[in-house]
């Protein structure tokens, strides 16, 4: 997750490529880019394409806001 330079924030899934989304605050970003994962795999499923295993990564919190 990244802050732009209008304060808002951009949230990509390297794993998931072109899986982008934004919010202006962290936690509106967080829920965006839960809604574009569940897209991107609602899509990837109807067209039979491979869905990558599930990578953790970790969040630091603490940057919320920053």
């Amino acid at each position: 997750m990244e802050q732009n330079e209008d304060g808002g924030y951009t949230v990509t899934v390297p794993s998931l490529p072109g899986c982008v989304s934004e919010g202006s605050t962290w936690e509106e970003a967080l829920a965006h880019i839960e809604e574009a994962i569940a897209g991107y795999v609602e899509v990837a499923r109807k067209l039979g394409k491979p869905i990558p295993v599930e990578i953790s990564v970790p969040l630091h919190t603490s940057n919320a806001g920053t």
